[in-house]
């Protein structure tokens, strides 16, 4: 019986993640929306009581599915960047201002509050921790209607007038993994006790040294497989002339596989594996035909888990979820991620003026389009797994409310205020739609 309901699901999810899109084209409602309230609405019915959707006896399941559905979208948003990073030419650095405003001022910040929100709230020390890394990530595909479409192809011309798109897109591409950091932190917290044992090696592996593993192995791992597909002396290797897109999922997979075998972290390892095969042979039609098969699967795969997720809900997921938990959650959407974007963006000059910074319309959007998905499902999940007094109820609860509310505020508002930032863009989507 569960055998037959989870083909039914995913064939369900296959067909709704086909034709959702293009019917919510022109509607303040998201495809993430439909998919959680579907779910909500099947969880009451009579589902047989052994669905694997309990997160204290399936966390090993959550995690995993989660890690792949996260690993997918890094991918699909490492090759959708159009805009080159150098590390030899500074002025590439500067055109990433904005990102870099967000990443490491608003991230710290939003890290920060949360867990002091959770200290006060009653949390232990590492479980705070742990909820604040949680939710810190924004996600890299629940919210498509702000993020960048795809890679430009053929004649390049780089729009890079359109800083909001792509201050989001490559925040959630490196927040997930920056995030990992501190939930070691909480792991360490509330494996090894005091601090002063172990904060020269938190400091020096977890925050350098595995960053640094996982974006040179991406790098690396990238600038071969650019070599092969695009350069390789012999043709039948040169997979981009036959316009083989499966080299993306290997790509995918092996640069997390190395970083991970390193002692790296694989999420940042995908991420710069996919933009620096991104930068070989820019105008190419094979990176947009990489990008698609990532895109296909990236949706599916999310929409099946927001399915869950739904179901999940009414089946006591939130059993624990108390009026802390939803203080938390609505401050971080509504308090914590604004003001914290504002600190991140004047800290880093990226305002309007100098050609790469954002306009003051512009700002506060990136301010409240922060999105909340599938990667802290993963955080936790994994944090769990290595420490089991983390895996608490309450904090299963408060994380899953705050991704349904983001889901909502985000979901609802998304359309309308691109549409206003960007009518030209809205225009032509809702012309494409009809």
């Amino acid at each position: 019986m569960t055998a037959d309901l989870v083909y039914l699901v995913a064939g369900g999810c296959l067909l709704l993640a086909v034709v959702l899109p293009e019917l919510l084209s022109r509607w303040a409602v998201s495809a993430p929306m439909v998919l959680v309230g579907v779910g909500m609405l099947v969880g009451p019915s009579p589902l047989p009581d052994d669905l694997p959707i309990d997160p204290q006896t399936n966390r090993a399941a959550i995690e995993h599915v989660t890690e792949l559905v996260v690993l997918v979208a890094l991918m699909g948003v490492g090759l959708a960047l159009d805009r080159p990073l150098s590390p030899t030419r500074p002025a590439s650095w500067r055109r990433w201002g904005p990102t870099w405003g967000l990443l490491l001022v608003c991230m710290p910040i939003t890290i920060a509050a949360v867990a002091l929100l959770g200290w006060l709230a009653g949390l232990a020390p590492a479980a705070a921790v742990l909820l604040g890394a949680c939710l810190a990530p924004t996600d890299p595909v629940l919210a498509s209607d702000v993020q960048v479409a795809g890679p430009q192809t053929g004649d390049l011309e780089v729009d890079e007038s359109d800083e909001l798109r792509f201050a989001l897109t490559s925040e959630a591409g490196l927040n997930d993994g920056l995030a990992f950091p501190f939930v070691h932190l909480a792991i360490l917290l509330a494996v090894e006790g005091a601090a002063s044992q172990w904060a020269l090696t938190w400091v020096s592996y977890y925050l350098v040294g595995m960053v640094a593993i996982g974006v040179v192995t991406g790098i690396v791992v990238g600038r071969a497989l650019a070599l092969l597909a695009f350069r390789s002396p012999t043709r039948s290797l040169r997979v981009a002339e036959r316009g083989d897109s499966l080299l993306a999922l290997a790509a995918l997979i092996s640069s997390y596989g190395v970083a991970e075998v390193l002692g790296g972290y694989g999420f940042l390892a995908v991420f710069a594996c996919a933009m620096t095969f991104r930068s070989a042979e820019r105008s190419h039609d094979y990176h947009a035909a990489m990008h698609q098969v990532t895109e296909r699967l990236e949706r599916l795969l999310t929409l099946f888990v927001l399915l869950v997720l739904g179901i999940a809900l009414t089946r006591g997921l939130l059993d624990a979820l108390d009026w802390r938990g939803v203080a938390i959650g609505l401050a971080l959407i509504l308090l914590i991620r604004p003001v914290a974007v504002m600190v991140g963006l004047v800290s880093f000059g990226s305002t309007h003026g100098d050609g790469n910074g954002l306009s003051r319309p512009q700002q506060w959007a990136t301010a409240f389009f922060g999105v909340r998905g599938v990667g802290s499902l993963y955080y936790l999940a994994h944090a769990a797994g290595e420490a089991p007094t983390l895996g608490q109820d309450w904090l299963w609860s408060t994380v899953s409310f705050t991704i349904v509310a983001s889901v909502l505020v985000h979901g609802v508002l998304s359309t309308p205020i691109m549409a206003r930032l960007d009518p030209d863009r809205a225009h032509s989507g809702a012309h494409e739609g009809c």
